[in-house]
């Protein structure tokens, strides 16, 4: 091997690690890291600041959303969606005000405003939802959880497009609050459910026609 070929693959195994050595010290490093590990961050700091802990509702934004007295951010509250229950939207930009909307709304108004609740995250799930909302299960004073309160009372449908720690508990106490015809149940067409469950269900609710 000639002298000028030498020097050539040495000046490339020089670039080579210059480039290696430029990686390892750049925010393109950092960016490759840290990205598979964001999600498992992120729910790491919400369990270490809501897990368990009690907060006082502030707000309730509809019958399946509330916010509570920690800021987040900008702001000066947490946002709450709560886990595996769907209630009926009020306040939704295309939908309008649904079937039963503002009862499940001043359903959750008189057993949260103002009162203290226990916040709980499901640990084989994502803490946040595609809005950035906290998904949780929230705990009354008296014990009881209000995802399960809602679905009993018949406000609320059990959300069967995420599955989650309590899926198959509340597709039962669905069942039987359809069974009882227990608020909205006992009245609601078919053209009244959320699209969503139309789509799940089909014969959940016969036609109005």
């Amino acid at each position: 091997m000639g002298r000028r070929s030498r020097f050539g693959i040495l000046v490339l195994c020089l670039l080579i690690a210059v480039v290696f050595i430029w990686l390892d010290h750049s925010s393109i490093k950092d960016r490759w890291q840290s990205q598979p590990n964001s999600k498992d961050q992120e729910k790491a700091r919400d369990f270490e600041k809501y897990h368990t802990r009690i907060f006082t509702v502030i707000n309730v934004v509809d019958g399946d959303t509330i916010d509570i007295d920690i800021p987040e951010n900008r702001y000066n509250h947490t946002r709450i969606r709560l886990l595996g229950i769907d209630t009926p939207e009020t306040k939704h930009p295309d939908k309008g005000v649904m079937y039963f909307g503002p009862e499940s709304a001043e359903f959750t108004t008189k057993l949260t405003l103002g009162k203290p609740v226990a916040v709980y995250l499901d640990k084989g799930n994502n803490t946040r939802g595609k809005y950035g909302r906290l998904l949780a299960y929230v705990q009354l004073p008296d014990g009881r959880f209000l995802n399960e309160v809602l679905i009993s009372e018949g406000f609320a449908y059990a959300d069967l497009r995420f599955h989650h720690s309590f899926y198959n508990k509340y597709k039962q106490l669905q069942a039987s609050a359809r069974s009882l015809k227990k608020g909205l149940w006992q009245n609601i067409t078919r053209e009244q459910l959320p699209q969503w469950l139309q789509s799940k269900s089909p014969n959940l609710i016969k036609n109005s026609n």
